[in-house]
């Protein structure tokens, strides 16, 4: 057994996994999970630059995952970053803090190695069930960008675009600095326009209607999954592999475009980071599903996550 650490920093939220992997027998075994909406994307898509307070708001996470590790004694240690670390033109005192602070340089990862983690992650459990078709195709929709992989025990094409429930909010429904309630059909229009010109591109790696079943990661899809499991608050247990069909999908993604912030804020298993951009992830789950012809999700708890952690076991 070999105890390690994953950090997964994000667009909206930055999450800890403290395991024991035994690389022999392909079993973590978690000892602590956790997830901090910090929003490190907050106006990246117009400024090119993290925000200091987004900024600030990431490094007291870290000093609280930093206490976490120490006091499980993690062996090694990995910390890695995707979309909105890639271009910023201040990535260096993002990745100064974060080194400071936990000890370890963060890996800004491209879109490739993103999808690589997020497959093993979601398809190492499912692997063995007869009931679920292969090849998988795993859609991790974050909050800059959202990476799309088919693959059967491993990957067989990959490919990342720019499109995530923060950027399509910033992008479609803030006016002065304020989200639409409910946004116009016009804004909606605008989210799907570029959700399907993202999926343009991705088709052109990865052959999305040749999957058999449809493997939905992070928070924009298991806040869905909680919603259609009417849960009165958030239980990963329950929706860990829950399987959401397209039909509810639909009815969940026209309430939470037809709401108020209020109306969403009152859903118990929404956590309160995810109240303004929850209804573009989910229109973007919705609009995914329609071009590959899947007829359900089966929902994933273990994520880019996992994958951090067995690669640096």
């Amino acid at each position: 057994m070999t105890r390690v650490a994953a950090v997964d920093c994000g667009t909206n939220s930055i999450r800890l996994l403290v395991a024991d992997a035994d690389p022999a027998t392909g079993e973590l075994i978690e000892l602590d999970r956790r997830m901090t909406i910090v929003r490190l994307g907050q106006g990246v898509d117009r400024t090119g630059r993290f925000a200091p307070e987004a900024l600030e708001r990431t490094f007291a996470a870290c000093r609280e995952y930093a206490e976490v590790i120490r006091e499980l004694k993690a062996e090694r240690v990995s910390f890695v970053a995707t979309s909105a670390s890639r271009d910023v033109s201040n990535r260096e005192e993002f990745v100064r803090g974060v080194k400071d602070i936990l000890g370890v340089e963060p890996e800004v990862i491209s879109g490739d190695q993103e999808a690589e983690f997020s497959f093993t992650g979601a398809t190492k459990e499912l692997a063995g069930r007869a009931d679920l078709a292969k090849p998988f195709l795993v859609v991790d929709i974050g909050g800059g960008s959202t990476e799309f992989v088919v693959g059967e025990e491993h990957v067989r094409a990959a490919r990342s675009v720019d499109v995530g429930c923060v950027r399509m909010t910033e992008r479609h429904l803030v006016t002065d600095g304020v989200v639409s309630d409910p946004p116009a059909t016009d804004r909606i229009a605008a989210i799907r326009a570029d959700v399907e010109a993202a999926l343009d591109l991705a088709e052109q790696s990865v052959p999305l209607t040749e999957a058999r079943t449809l493997v939905g990661l992070a928070g924009s899809v298991t806040t869905v999954a909680g919603i259609a499991l009417g849960l009165a608050e958030y239980d990963s247990a329950a929706i860990h592999h829950a399987r959401i069909p397209l039909e509810r999908v639909r009815e969940i993604t026209a309430r939470l475009l037809a709401s108020t912030h209020e109306e969403r804020a009152a859903i118990p298993v929404l956590h309160p980071g995810r109240v303004d951009v929850i209804a573009a992830g989910a229109l973007i789950l919705q609009c995914v599903m329609e071009r590959v012809g899947a007829k359900e999700v089966v929902v994933s708890e273990h994520d880019i996550l996992d994958g951090i952690a067995w690669s640096v076991a």
